[in-house]
């Protein structure tokens, strides 16, 4: 059963979530230096809290993000796309890759494919990354793409006590750029 799409970049293969991704989602959410700009590290039962909640979200708004599949291996290496929960502070495509997936261009690769589906099929007309203010690999991705430091934000409880950087860029700047990306 399929709650979405699939989609393919050259690499790279973003389909809705699914049960089979939670062995490596949860291996992601133990690396605890890896995934401290993101919550920090998560125990096996809150990682599956978390999965079922993003499938879930598939199922009720038909949207969310993608699991990423790298087509050369077959392997889950890590979810990138959009996100708008209760009380975040827009919508936001986002993205975490497992460590040994970073540096090779996946995170920049779904992110494009997540902006184009988010603004052509979810009509978004703004869209977000929220980082956290020592990551500047993801505020790398954020430049790459087009978006800009627009203001300091706050994540809903439990994150809402540390600050957010909000980055960001409209429907029509991501579409004017788009030629420039690709």
């Amino acid at each position: 059963m399929s709650l979405g799409p699939a989609i393919e970049t050259e690499r790279l293969i973003l389909r809705p979530p699914g049960r089979e991704d939670f062995e490596a989602w949860a291996a992601m959410m133990r690396d605890a230096e890896h995934v401290r700009y993101i919550g920090g590290a998560q125990p096996r039962s809150v990682v599956w809290r978390g999965l079922m909640a993003m499938i879930g979200m598939w199922a009720s708004e038909g949207f969310a993000m993608f699991s990423v599949i790298e087509k050369s291996s077959g392997r889950w290496i890590g979810r990138v796309g959009p996100w708008s929960p209760e009380g975040w502070p827009g919508t936001e495509v986002g993205w975490s890759l497992v460590r040994d997936a970073c540096g090779h261009g996946y995170a920049m690769e779904a992110a494009t494919a997540s902006m184009d589906w988010a603004a052509d099929t979810l009509g978004w007309t703004t869209i977000i990354h929220t980082i956290a203010p020592e990551n500047d690999a993801s505020k790398a991705v954020a430049r790459r793409l087009g978006s800009r430091f627009m203001h300091m934000g706050h994540l809903p409880e439990p994150f809402h006590e540390k600050p957010v950087e909000v980055w960001g860029q409209t429907r029509d700047e991501w579409r004017a750029r788009r030629a420039g990306i690709a």
